[in-house]
């Protein structure tokens, strides 16, 4: 055991560092999200997330969005706290018993015109909590 925590210690990491990004092709990619969002929308893009009964793994993920590495609000793509200002609903996990009624108050608060985006099996059709008893279902359940 010792032998092996000594060499982890001591050995250069397996990984390789990441590719440098593309100045150049990051920015075109900002103007082209903000254009679209402003030509369907109006303005920029705002997304309300809606944990309806997941493991968190999801969230981290959608978190790590807001990070200064990846940092989606350059592109125009706001997450905002209330349904009222929110054009998208982006849902993770099944949705629960207890929370149905939750999520579909929140589709009804979300103004028109609004999307409905299921992230992740869980949201879709219960991934590996479908068939529990506090599981109805995916997002279109």
């Amino acid at each position: 055991m010792r032998k092996l925590l000594l060499q982890s210690l001591f050995r250069q990491p397996l990984t390789e560092q990441a590719p440098r990004p593309d100045d150049a092709a990051i920015a075109e990619l900002a103007a082209t999200v903000g254009r679209t969002a402003r030509r369907r929308l109006g303005r920029s893009l705002s997304i309300r997330e809606v944990d309806a009964g997941s493991c968190n793994g999801c969230e981290l993920e959608i978190h790590a969005l807001s990070n200064p590495y990846y940092d989606v609000e350059r592109f125009g793509i706001w997450f905002v706290a209330s349904p009222r200002h929110a054009d998208v609903l982006l849902v993770t996990g099944p949705v629960t018993k207890n929370m149905r009624e939750a999520l579909e108050r929140t589709y009804n608060a979300t103004p028109d015109p609004k999307w409905v985006v299921a992230a992740g099996d869980c949201a879709r059709d219960g991934g590996c909590f479908a068939g529990s008893y506090a599981v109805v279902g995916g997002v279109s359940a």
